[in-house]
């Protein structure tokens, strides 16, 4: 699954000891992802009963971002 890269880049990190190296973070997909569920589990108590529903429906709904992303910007 593409997942568009890290949400937050960051410039390399360049250390004396230990070369240069660059924390990816978490992908932009997991970040649609955490947003659609902060949202969902904010307006449906009952999405907390079922965890395993509502983490796939999350990001189901962060792929269909990414989707839309591509259409505006062309990819990437």
């Amino acid at each position: 699954m593409k997942d568009s890269g890290p949400a937050f880049p960051q410039a390399p990190i360049i250390t004396k000891n230990f070369g240069t190296f660059k924390e990816k973070g978490m992908s932009l997909r997991d970040y649609f992802a955490a947003k659609a569920m902060q949202g969902y589990l904010f307006s449906c108590v009952q999405a907390a009963d079922n965890p395993k529903m509502c983490a796939q429906w999350a990001y189901e709904m962060a792929d269909e971002m990414l989707k839309e992303r591509e259409k505006e910007i062309g990819g990437t």
